[in-house]
């Protein structure tokens, strides 16, 4: 039985039954038989009701919304107070007809008719008897219909069954009362002084819980004895899920306490299911254990997945560490334990692929040739660990997955830059609540084999905080001989990375951690000549910037002179990265022409270069041949390549002070101090008069004065600039030089060789001074490389400054 809300006429519902209980008149036999013998219209004014359906007897209130339910209310009650009730088959039907309504209705007398305050009408009706509508005679201003009387068939009062029916209708309907909060308990009261039968069974019938249309199938049995047993199997379903929902409640009610009130709810749901004979946690550990079965892992990872998944099947689903828990175990299942992509050893398709993707890097291509080819007789070869050291933009990353396609691998690329935490790379422990497994568990699993190509990116710019050193954490992954059992906190098992290939990118090795470096292969990528950033240009950069912006080949064409042009005259790198930018704006400039409609040169001239990009920005870093005595040209390694630097030296009157300017680091300064040193001590050699160094300040300055310089490169530079400086000697032309000095007059290797030759060449030097030591780098250099060079390999100062200075003396030379 329903408690339900006064609503709207056309979505009918009963009133509170508090209330029907005060408009419940208490029907005897007689009064049913008088209402029986009342004759019935042939002509009745119909009402469709849209969600409800009205029974003999029944008194219920209804609020008008159609106008043309308002309309026919109005006039039936000036008049005959007699109308007949249907229920509509579709409730969302606005205009219903014959065939939207169901033809057994109730005859229905208009007690009371009220005007509310909202303006709406509210109208109490009772239902008097059964009727069927045969025929619609008009819809307008409201519907009628020729109606006849439906004939009810009552059993004899010494019917046992019936009786029996009825005292079981009566005592579940108190026991319905009694067990919903809902239903007032004054309701008991009206059950209990109905006399009439066919009342009884009428009013439960429209009290019932049931949807519309089965209320309408009881309306239709003509039987009361029917109707009656039809209404007690509805009642006993009602009963029987209000004693279900109260057991539930009792049920819950037993498994909480105080600080377990907040999963009230998802413990009703979690009760329900297992009511209805299933379980949501069941299926997903049954899943789990279907999915166990495909893994291949071995007997350790196994025991402890069964373990943990016992450890789940005992948690309550509420708390947080089951969510935890879950994750750990998808963590296991998603992992490719032991699932290995197959490698591909066709050494020269691997070529081909790296030839085609990188233009130059002879070295790199050759030792991963070298590693497939062991690779492919052993089969069974630990995966080295290679690193890619060079200046930005020289393909150390994009490398990587040309040798994950090489290999038919997959392709995995974790950047490091910044990366600060060690839980990073290791992992939470699963303790906490938002734990996770580390990033190198994750790629892994994202990956779906247990070998991929890994590129770590940017490993030398790894940092150290609060939480650990992540450079530490990377030990073991990059140990060869300990990787196979790499452990994660999370997942508390060791995972195998020997297979894994993994390849690290930097851009310098002094803030790489010497033990983390010490496990590397360290494999260095130097810059690109011209000649190779223009090949590169032509192959790579104006095909993918062309198709980036949505031009074909034919809209733009350079040159080879042209990107030559662009290559010497906007860019300073080693790598491509700024070429790649210079050539976008090239590519711009041709799509702007096109958008406007304007006509431009297709095939870029000199005159498109500097229209599009500017006046050339790097004219500056060529050398510089003048006849200023004291300006040198030395060579200096950057972390974004080689790059030429010019030494001015300068004397003013004084007491012998030394000065440097130029952002200059502390072994630069030493270098500085180290050359005047040995000019003092050796003045005699070089003709210098003594009393020089009393009466004159020297200054030393090295140009761009807002780049910091450091390193003892430049001992050479310096000391030749001070010699020039002292003895007014010219500096012979085209000239650059590197080297560490001593004060005994020694001048010691330096690092960096390719990359400096590399810059002597872009500004177009052609001799080059460099320590005896040195000779061996440069041999390993390719000799297209060396083209238009010539080397000077010197032991000592003396060497360096007959090969440097001329006998000549410079214009306008000061007198010392």
């Amino acid at each position: 039985m329903s408690r339900s809300k006064l609503t709207d006429l056309d979505s009918l519902s009963l009133q509170d039954l508090d209330q029907d209980a005060e408009l419940i008149p208490l029907m005897t036999p007689e009064d049913e038989d008088a209402m029986d013998r009342e004759e019935l219209p042939d002509i009745l004014p119909i009402l469709p009701l849209r969600n409800t359906v009205l029974f003999p007897g029944v008194v219920i209130p209804i609020t008008a919304g159609r106008d043309k339910s308002i309309k026919l209310i109005n006039e039936t009650n000036k008049s005959t107070k007699t109308i007949g009730v249907v229920s509509q088959k579709d409730e969302e039907e606005e205009n219903p007809g014959l065939n939207d309504i169901n033809t057994i209705g109730t005859v229905a007398q208009i007690l009371r008719v009220l005007k509310m305050p909202d303006g709406n009408t509210t109208v109490i009706i009772q239902g008097k008897k059964r009727f069927e509508a045969t025929e619609i005679i008009t819809t307008e201003p409201y519907m009628t219909a020729t109606v006849r009387g439906v004939s009810e068939a009552r059993p004899a009062k010494e019917n046992e069954e019936f009786n029996a029916i009825i005292d079981s209708i009566k005592e579940n309907s108190l026991e319905i009362i009694k067990a919903s909060p809902n239903i007032p308990s004054e309701a008991a009261f009206a059950i209990k002084n109905i006399e009439s039968t066919s009342f009884l069974v009428n009013f439960v019938s429209s009290n019932l819980n049931i949807p519309v249309d089965e209320k309408q199938k009881l309306l239709e049995i003509n039987d009361l004895k029917e109707r009656a047993l039809a209404t007690l199997k509805h009642m006993n379903v009602e009963l029987q899920k209000l004693s279900l929902r109260n057991d539930i409640q009792s049920k819950v009610q037993s498994d909480i306490n105080q600080q377990q009130r907040e999963y009230f709810l998802q413990q009703q749901m979690k009760t329900i299911q297992e009511e209805l004979g299933g379980n949501s946690t069941e299926a997903e550990i049954q899943e789990m254990k279907k999915r166990a079965k495909k893994k291949k892992w071995g007997d350790e990872p196994q025991k402890h997945f069964e373990k943990e998944l016992i450890k789940l099947q005992r948690m309550n689903p509420q708390v947080a560490e089951y969510s935890i828990q879950r994750n750990y175990l998808d963590l296991m299942l998603e992992l490719p334990w032991n699932e290995f992509s197959k490698d591909k050893f066709d050494l020269k398709r691997a070529r081909k692929i790296l030839d085609r993707d990188h233009y130059g890097l002879e070295d790199v291509k050759k030792r991963i040739i070298e590693y497939l080819a062991v690779l492919k007789l052993r089969n069974d070869m630990k995966s080295p660990i290679l690193c890619l050291y060079g200046p930005p933009g020289v393909g150390k990353t994009s490398l990587g997955k040309s040798i994950a396609e090489a290999l038919g691998r997959e392709y995995v690329r974790m950047s490091l830059g910044g990366l600060r935490d060690e839980a990073e790379i290791r992992g939470h422990r699963k303790t906490y609540i938002g734990a996770m497994p580390g990033r190198i568990i994750k790629n892994l699993k994202k990956a779906g084999t247990s070998n991929p190509v890994f590129v770590l990116d940017e490993i030398d710019k790894l940092s150290k905080g609060t939480q650990g050193d992540p450079s530490s954490a990377m030990l073991e992954v990059l140990d060869p001989e300990q990787n196979s059992e790499f452990y994660d906190n999370f997942l508390e098992l060791g995972y195998d990375l020997s297979k894994v290939m993994f390849i690290a990118t930097s851009n310098t090795l002094s803030s790489i951690q010497p033990a983390l470096r010490d496990r590397m292969e360290i494999i260095r990528v130097t810059g690109y000549t011209v000649e190779e950033k223009v090949e590169i240009a032509k192959r790579h950069l104006l095909p993918k910037q062309l198709e980036e912006h949505g031009l074909s080949k034919t809209d733009l064409k350079i040159g080879k002179k042209q990107l030559e042009k662009i290559v010497e005259g906007y860019t300073r790198e080693s790598g491509v990265r700024g070429l790649e930018k210079q050539i976008a704006k090239m590519v711009r400039y041709a799509a702007m022409k096109i958008a406007m409609e304007e006509e431009y040169d297709k095939k870029v001239i000199f005159d498109t270069i500097n229209e599009a990009l500017g006046p050339p920005k790097m004219e500056r870093n060529k050398y510089e041949n003048n006849d200023v005595a004291g300006v040198v040209t030395g060579l200096a390694w950057t972390k974004v390549g080689g790059d030429i630097l010019f030494i001015e030296s300068t004397l003013s009157k004084g007491k012998g002070q030394l000065n440097m300017t130029g952002n200059l680091g502390k072994v630069m300064k030493e270098s500085a101090t180290i050359a005047m040193e040995y000019i003092k001590a050796n003045a005699d050699q070089y003709g210098i008069d003594p009393n020089v160094f009393e009466k004159y300040n020297v200054h030393i300055h090295v140009p761009e004065g807002a780049t910091p310089k450091d390193g003892p490169s430049a001992g050479i530079t310096m000391l030749t600039s001070l010699v020039s400086l002292f003895t007014q000697r010219k500096v012979k032309k085209s000239i650059a030089m590197t080297g560490e000095i001593t004060l005994r007059g020694k001048v010691l290797p330096v690092g960096g060789i390719k990359e400096k030759i590399l810059a002597a060449k872009r500004a177009h030097i052609k001799e080059i001074l460099l320590s005896e030591e040195n000779r061996r780098n440069v041999e390993e250099i390719k000799e297209e490389y060396l083209k238009g060079l010539t080397f000077h390999y010197v032991k000592n100062m003396e060497e360096v400054l007959e090969l440097a200075l001329t006998t000549q003396k410079v214009k306008n030379a000061k007198t010392l």
